[in-house]
């Protein structure tokens, strides 16, 4: 029986191979983060951030806690204030995806139904955000994400 030896040629191929894995792994996980980024949040960041103050106080004035859940294919948000009574909102828009991506996003009709807020959404088991924006009936601006565990 013959051994075989490690030659020069050899260590090159395991060299090359090694880094050949690395970059194509890494080149994937680039090409991935930049076909799933949504996009841009607010047009500019600096005067969004002059006006956080003024709607964080505004927002927290309302009083108002969100939830949201599921019930077979219904996704229910409810929206409560200081004495946990429900909130009926002027407006109501939402919009439900994964946080990792926005293949998935829908923007489901909600319905008030004197308690809750109820669309009909089929959702995937996984971690799901709620990105809402209610409007008070005094015209105040409320805007939360909520996350949402969806069990099988």
């Amino acid at each position: 029986m013959s051994e075989r030896q490690l030659t020069g040629r050899h260590v090159a191929a395991i060299f090359v191979g090694a880094f050949g894995v690395i970059i194509a792994v890494n080149v994937a996980l680039a090409v991935s983060a930049v076909e799933t980024f949504p996009g841009l949040e607010v047009k500019n960041s600096y005067v969004a951030s002059q006006e956080f103050n003024t709607r964080l106080h505004e927002q927290t004035a309302l009083g108002w806690t969100v939830y949201a859940d599921t019930r077979g294919e219904e996704v229910i948000l409810s929206i409560t204030d200081r004495t946990g009574a429900p909130v009926q909102v002027a407006e109501l828009q939402a919009t439900v995806g994964r946080a990792t991506h926005v293949r998935d996003d829908v923007t489901p009709d909600f319905t008030f139904d004197g308690t809750h807020y109820v669309a009909p959404v089929k959702l995937g088991a996984g971690n799901w955000n709620i990105r809402m924006t209610a409007r008070a009936k005094d015209g105040t601006e409320f805007t939360q994400r909520v996350i949402l565990h969806v069990k099988e």
